[in-house]
């Protein structure tokens, strides 16, 4: 079977967002794995419409042609990295919107979590960890929280330095996230196409 292909997606769209400078650094660690592909999903790229369906894609056909595009890029996916800001105590309503455009693609599959913020997007985080539950998800336990001190490091409004300046502390945990995924992407995968081959016979 072939290696399993990951998206990382980039949870916020505001111009003077922080995300793009842990997305690249994220990015760069992904690619240097050889069990799994990855790639960058911003949703900035997708400009979508607030969810306004009849009902969600596990019940009746999408309609919106920016929705469909969103659903087939996600399908393409065996598992996720969300990029998690965290913005009064939750995930961004852009987030939140691009999961509800969807349900099917997301089904059996994993999700790890690279957050940031003063705590590091700790508690927009367990609520994320619910949505994909209600969405028959696999959030994996191993996850990075750019917080705090850290945080502060690289952050523009602090003192802005490279992402290399804190990987000795985070990085421990991101290859923990990287092991765990993968091991979760491949069994899903495996369990998926299995699925797939009992329902042809």
């Amino acid at each position: 079977m072939s290696k399993p292909k990951i998206a990382i997606i980039i949870s916020s769209t505001r111009e003077a967002r922080f995300a793009d400078k842990p997305a690249q650094w994220l990015l760069e660690k992904a690619k240097a794995r050889s069990d799994f592909d990855v790639e960058l999903v911003d949703l900035r790229d997708f400009d979508l419409p607030f969810f306004d369906e009849v009902a969600s894609n596990m019940w009746a056909p999408t309609q919106d042609p920016k929705a469909v595009a969103w659903q087939k890029k996600i399908a393409e996916f065996d598992g996720y990295i969300f990029l998690v800001a965290e913005y009064n105590r939750s995930i961004t309503g852009a987030l939140k919107n691009a999961i509800d455009q969807a349900y099917v693609e997301w089904v059996k599959k994993p999700a790890a979590y690279v957050g940031y913020g003063s705590v590091g997007a700790a508690r927009a985080i367990e609520q994320l960890r619910l949505i994909n539950v209600e969405l028959q998800m696999v959030p994996v336990r191993h996850g990075v929280h750019i917080g705090g001190s850290e945080f502060f490091t690289v952050w523009g409004g602090g003192k802005n330095e490279p992402m290399s300046a804190i990987e000795a502390v985070i990085e421990p945990s991101l290859n923990d996230l990287f092991n765990n995924l993968t091991w979760w992407a491949n069994a899903t995968k495996t369990a998926r196409a299995e699925d797939q081959k009992q329902a042809a016979e």
